[in-house]
């Protein structure tokens, strides 16, 4: 209106400055950004641009954000504190240190190292990029901090250095607000310290009489799931009924059915998601997904229908569908919902679509297939995608284009030892021992180290943690006994070890033997092995594996669902497998 009766002029900026700003707070956007392009640069002033770069912010727009940012610069407008807070927020949602260092150094020419609220989102850019002693730094030449301030160093300490050193923080707060209190016990349960979690929960909620939001209740569902801590999710599923009663936040109740899908009990996030008086496109993205983990593939294409009556279907929605047809096999399906991305839901396929069918193609073996839908695709492929591709070279021993796109690999991320640890086995399989050994001196001599694999599982509210061949563990002396016995009974059983994979220097009976016990000391047959020593007869396991499960600990746990009589499922960096009787829900296709 005010464009269309010719008010847009110097004289009248002031109505568009206003008008800016309220576009700009109620998170139209792209209103706000037409009519600061309409305001005469003369008539700009900081809040103009800052009002437009917080917008950006508020909307994950970091790089519209910064490019806000560079044009100020260009334009010489006035940088206040405002600005280089949006600033600070853009570099740390980017994980971009030079950009924030580059900052940094004008918060001090410019002497805003006095504001409070500069120097908090200085350290929040420096703590998410891992930048701890810069944080630190920072925080400790501050001479005025808040609560915020020892709230973003507790944050970022607890990420990068540990529970042990982020409590010493905690403890040296002079004033802890409920934000404080959350990412303290958040850290302690997503590291697996459920005691102590649950000692300041309880202090927090029955001394000081602290009613915990929808938001610590969410943040506390998160890192159960991260953990797979079901006692502390429980406990959270219950105080949240106490205190909301059946009209839960919606909010509340789709971390709570994601709580349950993440820490194995889809069918009690089925049953969350059922009783949900209202569900949005959110609710629903975190059953799909939760399905599709699980490889219920069938059951995600029979409720999809249902979903797009109730709610509009996203781009994550998709995801989740073509995840889960992936995870199940499901060719035609997937084919059938990628090729209607497009043409019937409007959206346009994203590089996580495109990853999603090239496992899909992968997996079922249609590699040719999968390499000519990398080549078509009409934005660079990026390492999820070529890495899946690497994946299923490995499921289906093709090793000259596994080789290729190694190189490919090495050029986006040199640090990745998984993609060389592939490869090496592969050659391994072959029989090309020496290749597969040179492989893996190159990542010695880059100083590289592999991703230890480890394994958890949750007893009596305690955290157990394995690795390969660990003896750290209280009852190491009964779990290798136990596995002694496991061992024996497997191979009453039929089991005959995997040594395929196996990479050692030499070739003779020794050699041979060093391979079997290395393979019986997996971290996932120890975890499994002190379950059973430490669980009643019958119980279901839970374990949580870091990678992906190795071909020989599948085919063993398979055969010790039968001879134990125990479901086992065990949830890997792709997926869950439910052992039991003797097989797997995978159908021994992941």
């Amino acid at each position: 209106m005010v464009l269309a009766t010719g008010l847009s002029t110097t004289e009248n900026s002031f109505l568009l400055n206003t008008l800016l700003h309220l576009y700009a707070s109620c998170g139209d956007i792209s209103s706000a950004q037409k009519l600061f392009d309409e305001i005469p640069h003369s008539s700009k002033d900081a809040a103009d641009w800052t009002s437009l770069m917080s917008s950006f912010s508020r909307q994950n727009r970091p790089h519209d954000s910064l490019l806000l940012f560079a044009q100020m610069l260009e334009k010489g407008a006035e940088i206040d504190d405002v600005a280089m807070v949006c600033l600070f927020s853009a570099c740390a949602w980017l994980r971009d240190v030079g950009m924030g260092s580059q900052g940094h150094g004008r918060v001090v020419k410019m002497g805003f190292e006095r504001r409070v609220k500069v120097c908090n989102a200085l350290m929040d850019m420096y703590g998410k990029s891992g930048m701890v002693e810069e944080m630190r730094r920072v925080f400790s030449e501050m001479k005025e901090k808040n609560v915020v301030s020892w709230t973003v160093v507790l944050d970022g300490v607890l990420k990068w250095e540990g529970v042990s050193n982020g409590r010493e923080v905690f403890d040296d707060m002079p004033h802890c607000n409920e934000v404080a209190w959350t990412i303290m016990i958040v850290g302690y349960v997503g590291n697996g310290f459920s005691k102590e979690g649950f000692l300041l929960l309880s202090q927090i909620v029955f001394h000081l009489g602290i009613k915990l939001n929808y938001i610590t209740l969410c943040s506390l569902l998160s890192a159960c799931a991260q953990s797979g801590d079901v006692a502390m999710g429980r406990w959270v599923h219950v105080y949240g009924l106490k205190m909301m009663g059946m009209e839960m936040d919606i909010m509340v109740e789709t971390a709570l059915l994601d709580m349950y899908a993440k820490c194995g009990r889809i069918d009690t996030a089925i049953k969350v998601f059922e009783c949900m008086p209202r569900r949005n496109v959110v609710s629903w993205n975190a059953l799909l997904s939760g399905l599709a983990m699980h490889g219920r593939g069938q059951l995600v294409i029979n409720m999809f229908p249902r979903m797009i009556k109730e709610v509009m279907p996203d781009d994550l929605t998709f995801i989740a569908v073509l995840s889960a047809c992936s995870h199940s096999g499901m060719i035609d399906q997937g084919s059938y919902y990628f090729d209607s991305l497009q043409s019937v839901y409007g959206i346009t396929p994203k590089i996580d679509h495109y990853a999603c069918m090239v496992d899909l193609l992968g997996r079922a073996g249609r590699l040719e297939e999968a390499e000519t839908l990398i080549n078509k695709m009409p934005i660079p492929p990026n390492e999820v995608v070529l890495g899946s591709l690497l994946g299923s070279c490995n499921s289906h021993g093709k090793l000259q284009l596994a080789e290729r796109l190694l190189q490919k690999l090495i050029l986006m991320n040199p640090r990745n030892t998984e993609y060389h640890i592939l490869l090496s086995n592969m050659y391994a399989l072959a029989g090309k021992p020496d290749k597969a050994n040179a492989l893996r001196k190159v990542l010695k001599t880059k100083g590289i180290s592999k991703v230890p694999g480890m394994s958890s599982i949750h007893v009596d509210g305690q955290l157990h943690q394995f690795s390969a061949g660990d003896k750290s563990h209280p009852k190491t002396r009964e779990i290798y006994i136990m596995l002694e016995d496991m061992i024996l009974r497997l191979q009453s059983a039929g089991y005959v070890p995997n040594l395929s994979a196996q990479v050692f220097p030499g070739d003779d009976a020794g050699v041979e033997l060093e391979k079997e016990q290395a393979l019986f000391s997996h971290s996932e047959k120890l975890a499994v092995c002190f379950g059973l020593l430490s669980t009643e007869p019958g119980k279901p396991l839970y374990i949580f594996k870091n990678i992906r499960i190795c071909r020989d600990c599948h085919a063993a746990i398979k055969i010790v669902s039968k001879i134990y009589d125990r479901e086992i499922i065990v949830r890997d960096r792709n997926r869950f497998h439910r052992f039991k009787q003797g097989s797997c829900s995978c159908s021994d296709f992941w």
